[in-house]
């Protein structure tokens, strides 16, 4: 079969799906709506064009259109896989190629669908024109029902990480020596991944941990990541309490993330909006009992007082006393790599994306 992937750029999980595609017996291009230059694994074949500088608009949709149809001339694939729904799905739809699957990363359904009639518009018309769909969590699966999607024709898994990789052991391998480094070796430590943007909530848990670092001296926070709010981010961080208090570590390749999850005891996940996050799989694949929301796609994954601690959404008085009064355990940890082994496998994951690309092309 011939697969067209379509994406915005470059992420962890479209190189674990572009991975996926190189390996198996499928041939596999890739067109990017973003331009840059990305890197592509061996045996995909990535699709050259100029790109768009600002995602996809009114005023830019003819000449994203034409060239997306000029590449579908040339390579003629069997299928397209595509997302988010609002551009590159709503896209593909526009095109009129018959063969899609759309694929939600999460934020499309569960917060753009409601911010403008635009994107609510964009979202129905890629759903009304795909044959099926993609996305990671049951709540994302749920807002597409509630669109008109036919829910027998939806396809739910986690993208996964690799088990092999984020493990307790070799994260706390990785970290030897860290803590000691910074004084830590005594200290309750909370890691948080999430980037700095609106739908995250990293300002509510430096709220939280300001309040609670005020009332507590044995507690630190490792803060790693970036995004449009860093201004606002590192002005907060720079306060009394949080200076001396906080690891701000900027962005880290994926692959090195390991030695943070074995550095610290508690993970923290404050988002508002969000599908199944990588970054929470990937701390429960090292052990890490997590504080998270209480959004419907965390709690298909965090589960109060068994592998971790759940707080009301935006309360960053709650997200202080989670803070102040959990106490990760043995237990704990254990559960939370057990969920990871049971939901988070991306080499049982991957299977389910092959078998819904055969399902498409079957029916």
């Amino acid at each position: 079969m011939r697969i067209l992937y379509l994406t915005r750029s470059d992420s962890v999980h479209d190189q674990r799906f572009l991975r996926t595609l190189a390996q198996s017996e499928h041939e596999a291009f890739v067109w990017r709506l973003y331009s840059g230059r990305y890197p592509t694994p061996n045996g995909v074949t990535a699709l050259e064009w100029n790109g768009l500088e600002d995602g996809l608009q009114a005023w830019n949709l003819p000449y994203a259109q034409s060239a997306l149809s000029s590449a579908i001339r040339a390579v003629e694939p069997d299928l397209v896989h595509a997302g988010p729904l609002q551009d590159l799905a709503f896209l593909a739809a526009k095109t009129g190629f018959p063969n899609l699957l759309a694929m939600s990363w999460g934020f499309d359904l569960m917060k753009d669908v409601w911010v403008s009639k635009l994107d609510e518009h964009r979202a129905r018309f890629a759903l009304q024109r795909s044959r099926r769909l993609i996305t990671d969590a049951q709540a994302s699966a749920n807002k597409a029902v509630e669109l008109g999607f036919d829910r027998d024709k939806i396809c739910v898994f986690p993208w996964g990480v690799d088990l092999q990789h984020f493990s307790p052991l070799k994260a706390k391998q990785a970290a030897v020596g860290w803590r000691e480094e910074l004084g830590w070796e005594d200290k309750l430590v909370y890691l948080c991944l999430r980037s700095w943007e609106p739908n995250y909530g990293v300002d509510v848990l430096l709220d939280a941990f300001e309040n609670a670092a005020a009332k507590d001296p044995n507690i630190r926070l490792i803060l790693l990541g970036d995004g449009s709010l860093h201004d606002n981010y590192i002005i907060k961080l720079e306060s009394e309490t949080l200076k001396d208090t906080v690891f701000a570590g900027g962005r880290v390749p994926n692959h090195d993330l390991i030695k943070y999850f074995g550095a610290a005891d508690v993970y923290v996940t404050p988002s508002h909006v969000d599908g199944s996050s990588v970054s929470l799989m990937e701390a429960l694949a090292c052990g890490l009992p997590t504080i998270a929301s209480n959004i419907p796609a965390n709690l298909e994954w965090v589960y109060h007082n068994v592998n971790g601690w759940i707080f009301p959404d935006n309360d960053i008085d709650a997200l202080r006393e989670t803070i102040l009064t959990c106490h990760p355990t043995e237990a704990m940890a254990e559960n939370a790599r057990q969920t990871a082994e049971k939901k988070a496998d991306w080499q049982n994951n991957r299977q389910v994306l092959l078998d819904c690309y055969l399902q498409l092309q079957s029916n």
